[in-house]
């Protein structure tokens, strides 16, 4: 544990009820607001009385404000004061946090980690009418902050949650939230009006944008209002500056910074002229290449996902699933030796994880054909021992390039038809190849942590691992 936990509830209470009470606060003024707005909308009835949004909201705060007194008191989970809770919440919570460093944490964790966030996505693709309705998104969020104030009650949890450079990562991560709600929200309002032949929203309020002084207000106001934020930031919370950097005392963990995190979770799986240049060069290209590519006029200026469902999906996985989660990876589960550590386990320096990574070659000469890897008669000039090596990798060397010469016209004809016809021979391969170079790195995940596949292709003489 970090720290002792007696000691970590007592300086966590105060904290804590004040998070609490800032929720009620929330509550409340969203109770007032729709209530201002009027007329109130039921949601359900209860033993024969209407509860609406402004009730429901309103009971939402008070039962916040329930919650402040007791956590200011050092309760570590101040719910399961309240009956019918009390005689199993508490050992039901220490189940839950097992089960949660029991899937996430370990080798495993990786692979729950970026599964659950993908089953995730699709679910809320498939619902996102029902599920970006404000007051299902609001009910999510209260969800949310109650969760977070729950699981700062573990000292282990709070430890790497409230690290000082973890912090804004944490507020991103709300952010982002927030704002793929909004959009998604938006896109679905349009899709309703134009499959009812009305413009989109965005084409109704489109008359001439007030810059003077209307928007430079606004921007001023917003400009005052966040170096105001920035100011209460910077005099709550400690910058997290270190010791002058020493070549004999290195930390452990050594990472990154957040926004490098992405690539230096990618270096676990590739080799660095691969996780550091290919990729990240290849993402640049890509994303150059798109109004080259895009043949799709259609959602210019306006939110819709019916009229761009393969941009839409594209994007979403390459930016969430492959950016944002593997950097939330690398932010909270890698600790020391990176390690995958569960939320609430400790980071003990001294967990060793034995890995025995094995190359695709060791797999087929070894394990299929049962023999020894081929190797080059000693004395063998340089030609003779580059196509000895090309016969040892040739498993890994015909994969490859079957991934990336036979599988494009494959697409071509069965799922990627219409994008050939419309595209044309050079414009579709270029975009078959960024979706299969995009796929590698999942792919080579997967392989890393199912079946331990270190490299594809590992010519170790010249340094070319992939």
């Amino acid at each position: 544990m970090h720290g002792d936990e007696l000691h970590f509830l007592v300086t966590a209470a105060k904290p804590l009820g004040w998070f609490y009470l800032l929720l009620a606060t929330m509550n409340w003024v969203t109770a007032l607001l729709l209530w201002r707005r009027g007329p109130s909308k039921t949601y359900f009835h209860l033993f024969g009385l209407p509860v609406t949004n402004v009730a429901a909201w309103f009971a939402f705060g008070s039962f916040f404000l329930l919650l402040s007194p007791i956590a200011m008191d050092g309760a570590p989970f101040p719910i399961w004061h309240f009956w019918p809770f009390e005689p199993w919440l508490p050992s039901a919570w220490v189940k839950i946090k097992e089960l949660a460093n029991a899937f996430i944490g370990g080798a495993n964790g990786p692979v729950v980690l970026t599964g659950g966030s993908l089953l995730g996505m699709i679910v809320f693709y498939v619902f996102r009418r029902p599920l970006t309705k404000p007051a299902v998104a609001w009910l999510v969020f209260n969800l949310s902050l109650l969760g977070m104030g729950m699981a700062m009650t573990d000292p282990n949890f709070a430890a790497i949650v409230a690290k000082p450079d973890n912090v804004p990562i944490v507020g991103l991560i709300f952010l982002l939230g927030f704002f793929t709600w909004l959009a998604t929200y938006k896109a679905v309002l349009n899709d309703d009006r134009i499959a009812e032949g009305l413009p989109p929203l965005e084409k109704v309020d489109d008359e001439k944008v007030l810059v003077w002084p209307d928007l430079v207000y606004t921007e001023m106001i917003c400009m005052i209002a966040l170096t105001a934020f920035l100011l209460f930031w910077g005099l709550g919370l400690q910058a997290p500056l270190e010791e002058p950097a020493s070549s004999v005392k290195t930390p452990n963990p050594s990472k990154a910074p957040w926004y490098f995190l992405g690539l230096q979770e990618m270096l676990v799986y590739f080799d660095p002229w691969m996780a550091g240049v290919v990729l990240p060069s290849v993402v640049v290209g890509g994303l150059m290449a798109i109004p080259y590519l895009d043949f799709n006029k259609k959602g210019n200026g306006y939110y819709t996902i019916v009229e761009r469902k393969f941009a839409y999906i594209i994007f979403q996985l390459g930016f969430i699933e492959l950016w944002v989660v593997l950097i939330i990876l690398g932010t909270f589960l890698r600790g020391p030796n990176w390690n995958i550590f569960g939320p609430f386990e400790f980071w003990d320096a001294h967990k060793v994880l034995a890995m025995n990574n094995i190359d695709l070659s060791e797999y087929f000469w070894k394990g299929l054909m049962n023999t020894g890897l081929p190797k080059a008669p000693a004395g063998t000039g340089k030609g003779m021992e580059l196509l000895w090596i090309a016969y040892r990798e040739a498993p890994g060397i015909i994969l490859t390039l079957g991934y990336l010469i036979v599988l494009p016209p494959i697409m071509a004809t069965t799922i990627l038809r219409k994008f050939f016809v419309k595209m044309g021979f050079i414009r579709y391969m270029i975009l078959a190849n960024l979706l299969l170079l995009m796929a590698s790195l999942p792919v080579k995940m997967i392989l890393r942590w199912t079946v331990n596949l270190k490299y594809i292709i590992h010519i170790d003489e010249y340094f070319l691992n992939l």
